[in-house]
Order: structure tokens, then C-alpha cells, then sequence
């Protein structure tokens, strides 16, 4: 039987995406639905891209 992965909330304090872990950003253990998210924003950028969301690190 395999293992099915449920989602999880992105590690962005901020965002309240969910995301699968096999296809998240993995940083520092961590996972993130998208590389603003996995950045901390660092580029001043709210949302991270997917409909609705408006974090912003």
C-alpha cells in the first residue's frame, strides 16, 4: 500500500496556502508553496502567486 501525503500549511507565517510536501519548496525543513514564500519576501513581494493570497512575509 503506498503512503499518501496530505497537505500542509505553507511554513510562511503569513500565507494561507496548502501545499503537498512532494511538491513544495523545501528550505531549512521547511515547506513552502512558492519561492517568495521560501525567500521571506526578501524582494519586498506580497502574495506568492496563487489566487487570493496577499502574504507577504
Amino acid at each position: 500500500m503506498a503512503a499518501t501525503l496530505e497537505k500542509v500549511k505553507c511554513a510562511c507565517s503569513t500565507c494561507e496556502c496548502m501545499v503537498s510536501p512532494d511538491k513544495a519548496i523545501e528550505k531549512d525543513g521547511k515547506y513552502y508553496c512558492g519561492e517568495a514564500c521560501a525567500n521571506g519576501h526578501a524582494d519586498g513581494s506580497h502574495g506568492c502567486g496563487h489566487p487570493g493570497c496577499t502574504c507577504g512575509g
